[in-house]
């Protein structure tokens, strides 16, 4: 039986009515239980906004308003921080904090003990890797038990995993800030997880946004691209696979997607997967590359390199910190204001899609993406 993604060809005065279209067109409503809970996982690989690299408002609003017209009112937000990702700076930059007030949708954190707290998990599945990588126990929050989760990915490169979308979504919020324990077998990682959703959540669906996707080295330090389009679907194999093939990558040489295919735990052959939509950008190739920065040429060689050997002298004991504040230092501080900051500024004065953002405001989108003010800001 073949997986459904729906793919849409969009436009910023039609995004947030799109999206509620592609979630009927790969019906939401048939993969999430009704009546649970709904997780919407949000994406912040920085907390910074940088085109490309987070959950878009208008992602996270036409979703929302997706999940209502499937009759899923009960909704939440979850963010997780990393060690270098500030997680409440990240929701306000990116607009998401307002998007989720507007309509009501509580935010909570894994990372406070309010919300939820680490409770050990024995999976049913077996383990490729977790259950060695965390031999005293994999810890998963307890709030995700029984509740339905949302992935709110968007379409772009990675310098360890080539790819990245809904599986890799769930890293943050299923594992603790020590997950760069796992970076050496991430491939496998990424795989376990999604067994272990499949166990706790009556109900998984992603919405990917490709209306600016990142080409090279992501999740941060990439080139936005002007792509226009949206996915959504509930096999997240599948859409990560159409994403991956969009972008000019073959699905099943990623690691991640043919162990998961092999496994039984989604659909990664494109040729099994069914595009409906507008089918026919199903057949684009963007022609991505991933390639290297200064911070993944360094990482590279601990995680997969001839210095790996010091892995657990380097990321398990606090010699970390070094490489914490290190990264920190250099996309924040060296990067984002040499490179990052002229791409941002292109981005919001030149891009349609950037003058949506730096005008967007939550709840003028009911109909269409623009209307009144926002439409004239935008010509």
């Amino acid at each position: 039986m073949k997986s459904t993604v729906a793919l849409l060809r969009t436009t910023p005065q039609t995004v947030v009515d799109d999206i509620r279209r592609l979630m009927k067109l790969a019906p939401a409503s048939d993969a999430l239980k009704a009546g649970a809970t709904t997780i919407l996982k949000n994406n912040l690989s920085w907390h910074l906004m940088y085109p490309g690299a987070n959950t878009t408002p208008w992602q996270l609003e036409g979703t929302i308003l997706g999940l209502r017209d499937a009759g899923l009112n009960d909704l939440v937000c979850v963010e997780n921080r990393t060690v270098v990702t500030n997680a409440r700076k990240g929701e306000t930059l990116n607009k998401q904090r307002g998007v989720c007030e507007h309509h009501d949708v509580p935010i909570k954190y894994n990372f406070r003990p309010a919300d939820m707290t680490w409770q050990v998990y024995q999976p049913r599945s077996p383990m490729l890797v977790l259950d060695k990588i965390y031999p005293k126990g994999i810890r998963i929050p307890d709030y995700f038990h029984g509740k339905n989760v949302v992935h709110l990915p968007t379409v772009k490169c990675h310098i360890y995993t080539q790819t990245t979308g809904s599986m890799k979504n769930a890293f943050g919020g299923l594992l603790s800030t020590d997950r760069h324990y796992c970076h050496s077998r991430i491939h496998e990682t990424l795989v376990d997880l999604l067994a272990i959703q499949k166990e706790i959540h009556p109900g998984i669906y992603a919405v990917m946004d490709g209306t600016t996707a990142g080409n090279g080295p992501g999740p941060r330090t990439m080139i936005p691209v002007a792509k226009n389009v949206m996915l959504a679907g509930a096999d997240c194999v599948a859409i990560d696979a159409v994403a991956a093939k969009l972008m000019g990558f073959e699905p099943m040489d990623l690691p991640f997607i043919r162990l998961a295919h092999e496994r039984g735990l989604g659909v990664g052959r494109i040729d099994e997967i069914e595009i409906v939509g507008d089918v026919e950008v199903g057949r684009e190739n963007w022609n991505f590359h991933i390639g290297n920065n200064a911070a993944s040429s360094v990482g590279k060689l601990f995680w997969f390199g001839p210095l790996r050997w010091l892995q657990r002298l380097m990321f398990h004991t606090p010699v970390v910190y070094a490489f914490i504040v290190a990264s920190a230092l250099y996309h924040d501080r060296i990067w984002f204001p040499l490179k990052g900051k002229p791409v941002v500024r292109d981005y919001l004065r030149n891009s349609p899609w950037g003058r949506l953002f730096d005008a967007y405001q939550p709840g003028l989108s009911g109909q269409n993406a623009l209307s009144g003010e926002l439409a004239e800001s935008i010509p």
